[in-house]
């Protein structure tokens, strides 16, 4: 009884952060700290740290695999899977409600030109994350390299398939240096695969499915669940996958249309991921309603599980993994790489926008409030939207 009790207060306190946690996994992390550690003490703060630097490493959204992760640690598999429900619904549920409203509002030629000032501030908002994710995680000569290589192989990649690759031989690049991490004690442990066999089963049955069925439901669902499987470093990463995908490569959408989403991302609570929603609600528009809603859920779906089903996985092997110096190493070009992903997505998501005083001015303006002052996100994507209904 007890139990069940600590549970429903625990989803009670996930609910209240999925409405309250604007500004980022950075933000988020500050509040589950204050809220899960020193309010509930669900688990110590080093505890806490130590799960967000493991979610940190995996691929998926962090602060979603933190929080999640917390919820196995309290109630199992159950309260995991309950625990990721309660935080992503209230922003997938925004996310794909306004992926609907554009919709309606192109069949109906009612303009969005109300956006023509969050949409170079969409660029200010991933160019700000390009300058944090490279000063926290590029730290050496070699990193540098890597992040310029991949920023120029990104943009350059004319397949979003070839993303995963450039991850994967950045962080093989810097494995071999491994010697120059402290050795430390291996101890025996012993593998349960649950987690990993219903990740890689998924993959690949979503795979095998989305080459013999036309439903653009189940093609999103792959398309997403593929992309969480192979995105370190959050929601930022998340973009230039997404943006090759679905509007250099697939034309779902317009590079207007994905600006514009992504700068209501940043203003709502709850996780960055959601941004997937308001483009599988946008991919699914020619289906009319109940296909915009399928489509936010497939893509919900598709980018939330994997990531799930890899920290059930690495949790329980955690504190004998970390001890190989092979995979501390590997995670340095990765993150380098992931780097100069975003930076090339910057790039990207400018050049559709003219090269103007104005778009200019707005960028460098964004970047700038970002960077130097400690104005909200959601504040200043409200700002702009205000100008664009006014001016």
């Amino acid at each position: 009884m007890y139990k069940r009790v600590r549970n429903y207060i625990f989803l009670r306190d996930v609910i209240i952060l999925a409405v309250t946690a604007f500004g980022g996994p950075q933000a988020h992390i500050a509040m589950f700290l204050e809220r899960l550690v020193k309010k509930r003490a669900y688990l110590s703060e080093d505890d806490l740290i130590e799960l967000n630097a493991l979610c940190q490493i995996l691929p998926g959204p962090t602060s979603t695999q933190t929080i999640t992760a917390i919820g196995y640690k309290i109630g199992g598999s159950p309260l995991a899977f309950l625990t990721l429900l309660v935080w992503a619904l209230p922003a997938v549920t925004l996310m794909t409600a306004a992926g609907m409203v554009i919709s309606v509002m192109q069949e109906n030629n009612i303009s969005i030109e109300f956006t023509k000032f969050i949409q170079p501030m969409a660029v200010g908002f991933v160019s700000y994350a390009t300058y944090i994710i490279s000063v926290k995680v590029v730290k050496t000569n070699l990193g540098i390299a890597i992040m310029i290589v991949c920023s120029v192989l990104s943009y350059f990649a004319g397949s979003p398939y070839l993303f995963p690759i450039i991850l994967i031989l950045a962080g093989t690049v810097t494995a071999f240096k491994y010697k120059s991490h402290q050795k430390e004690d291996k101890i025996g442990f012993s593998i349960n695969w649950t987690g990993f066999f219903l990740w890689a089963g998924v993959f690949l049955f979503a795979a095998f499915l989305g080459n013999f069925t036309p439903a653009r439901h189940i093609l999103l669902f792959e398309n997403f669940y593929r992309n969480g499987s192979l995105i370190f470093g959050g929601g930022q990463v998340l973009i230039p996958l997404l943006y090759g995908e679905f509007v250099d490569f697939k034309h779902f959408l317009s590079s207007e249309e994905f600006l514009t989403g992504y700068s209501f991302v940043q203003s709502i609570p709850g996780p960055t991921f959601s941004f997937s929603s308001y483009i599988g609600a946008l991919s699914m528009r020619d289906y009319g309603y109940p296909g915009e809603i399928l489509g936010g859920i497939s893509a919900a779906f598709g980018i939330f599980l994997p990531g799930t089903f890899l920290i059930f996985f690495v949790i329980r092997i955690w504190s004998s993994l970390k001890k190989y110096r092979v995979i501390k190493a590997s995670l340095e070009g990765i993150t380098a790489a992931s780097s100069g992903m975003v930076a090339a997505a910057a790039i990207l998501m400018f050049q559709p926008l003219e090269s103007d005083v104005f778009n200019i001015t707005l960028i460098i303006g964004t970047f700038s409030t970002l960077t130097y002052t400690k104005i909200p996100a959601p504040i200043i994507i409200i700002a702009g939207l205000a100008a664009g209904f006014i001016f």
